[in-house]
């Protein structure tokens, strides 16, 4: 085993994405309207032109990983024959899972169906409310929440995983192109892509953790009876970040699997409350009408071939944009915790199970909230409609008998969400801007990742203060753009890495 590298800062990594998230943030705060109307405009153009090359783009990642998985290369092992795992299968499983969902499966869970249910596209000549918008909300779900996106992130964490350990080179995300380039990857155009990537991530998670402080501070509020206002969301912010940084600090196996365990524990129970207490004849048929519409349309609707074009701009083309800006950075974590297991493994554990649990997860959160809002005359859309996403869950579970304690346990699970999938990330963002990191030396310098992890933290409670959720979040599906390139990238360099079969651990490098 070779002795570990020296540990320095990246500083074009570490110091420009600070800079210009900085620069963005004052634009926002001091030219707020104008800065987000610019922030649209470029965002509307992006998914006006470009808007079918993530959806193509999709849909083929998910056709190579099929084929990749079905080939012999499926059987290699990452890292080489030898190659001891990191984490056994039950607590690869969590990581994972908790790293690429964070609190948006319980946002968007209950609050997104209503949408589809009470405002389907016209192109489809459904009636709002009746059940054939029921089953195409409950198949959009399964659309935006299943196979399509996690084929994202799978795509670049493989061949990260297969060139970082098998080819032995940085941890990089000019890494990814190295089976495309050469060394030549490595230059000025690498440090640029880690650097937008970088930038794309902190964005997201900032966005991410705001949304999570004003849902958090609302349940808060709404269960204790006071109203405590912006010291109690600082109060949670601080909270939050303090522990998602003690948890990366502790290294993979204490901090962040063993809080991504309790989170997936959380999660399977929330599943089986629901089931329990809701009207589980009718989730189960929405799950089966729904999914037989979802395999039945997979093609036409993940390309938008059967819906409106704005509505597929809006919901779709923005949800695959999202997730590709989140890709790149996750990717990295993603790909270190493979080593030891089989390509084949490694599919099933970042694409096949994490779309099963979204499966499960939205026939039982999604159907009941489909379910109750059509026996309710769309009451639980009406407080969607007059006060925004973040109260529609709690009123879920108002209507399920939940009381308190259930009350109290979805307030620990959008905390524990965060804080899961945080730990993560700001850990591979760290890692991201230092150098020297390797198998050996996985981890950043405390410093470095306490940096980040407060970076994270402030960016997120001055957008609640100043009310800029909307123009951060912009942002991060912004990052989604040059995202999309990175990450066809490293399907090209996947590709080749199986046409050529390499399983031997330090292969010549090429170029």
């Amino acid at each position: 085993m070779t002795a570990p590298a020296p540990r320095s800062i990246n500083r074009p990594v570490f110091l420009i994405p600070l800079a210009v998230l900085a620069t963005a943030l004052a634009a926002s705060l001091w030219q707020g309207p104008a800065f987000l109307a610019a922030e649209t405009a470029s965002n509307d153009w992006i998914l006006l032109h470009f808007g079918p090359v993530f959806t193509v783009a999709s849909v083929l990642f998910l056709a190579l990983l099929a084929a990749i998985a079905l080939s012999p290369y499926g059987g290699s092992i990452i890292g080489g024959p030898h190659a001891k795992p990191l984490l056994g299968r039950w607590r690869w499983f969590a990581v994972t899972l908790c790293t690429t969902i964070a609190t948006g499966i319980l946002f968007w869970g209950v609050a997104e169906p209503l949408f589809h249910l009470n405002a389907p596209p016209k192109m489809l000549g459904l009636v709002p409310g009746s059940d054939g918008a029921a089953t195409f909300a409950m198949s959009t779900m399964f659309l935006h929440w299943t196979l399509t996106p996690y084929a994202i992130y799978t795509v670049a964490a493989l061949a990260f995983a297969i060139i970082y350990y098998n080819w032995r080179e940085p941890f990089r995300l000019s890494s990814l192109f190295v089976p495309l380039l050469g060394q030549r990857a490595h230059g000025p155009v690498g440090t640029a892509v880690d650097i937008l990537c970088l930038y794309a991530l902190v964005a997201g998670m900032a966005a991410s953790l705001g949304a999570g402080i004003l849902s958090l501070a609302g349940g808060v509020e709404g269960l204790s009876g006071f109203v405590g206002g912006v010291p109690l969301r600082w109060a949670i912010a601080g909270l939050i970040v303090a522990s998602f940084l003690i948890s990366a600090a502790t290294g993979l196996q204490k901090g962040i699997a063993g809080l991504s365990v309790l989170n997936t524990w959380l999660f399977f129970a929330i599943i089986a409350f629901v089931l329990a207490a809701g009207p589980l004849t009718e989730m189960l048929a929405l799950s089966l009408s729904g999914g037989a519409d979802y395999v039945r349309t997979f093609i036409p609707r993940n390309l938008g071939l059967d819906v409106d074009a704005d509505w597929h701009r809006q919901w779709t083309i923005f949800n695959w944009a999202n997730w590709f800006a989140w890709a790149p950075v996750t990717a990295l974590f993603l790909g270190r915790l493979a080593v030891g297991y089989s390509v084949r493994a490694f599919i099933l554990m970042n694409l096949v199970l994490p779309a099963l649990f979204g499966a499960l997860w939205m026939t039982a959160i999604a159907g009941a909230a489909i379910a109750i809002d059509q026996h309710s005359g769309a009451s639980l859309y009406a407080i969607l409609a007059s006060e925004g996403p973040d109260p529609v869950l709690f009123r879920l579970f108002d209507a399920l008998g939940g009381g308190s304690f259930v009350t109290a346990a979805v307030l620990f699970a959008i905390f524990l969400s965060y804080v899961a999938g945080a730990d993560a990330n700001v850990s591979a963002m760290s890692a991201l801007s230092t150098h020297g990191i390797s198998p050996e030396a996985p981890e950043a310098p405390l410093a470095v990742q306490i940096v980040w992890g407060t970076t994270v933290g402030l960016v997120a409670i001055v957008l609640v203060a100043a009310s800029g959720i909307d123009g951060i979040r912009m942002m991060s599906v912004l990052g989604g753009f040059p995202a999309l390139f990175v990450i066809a990238g490293a399907a090209l360099s996947l590709g080749a890495l199986a046409v050529r079969g390499r399983k031997d651990t330090t292969p010549a490098k090429p170029g």
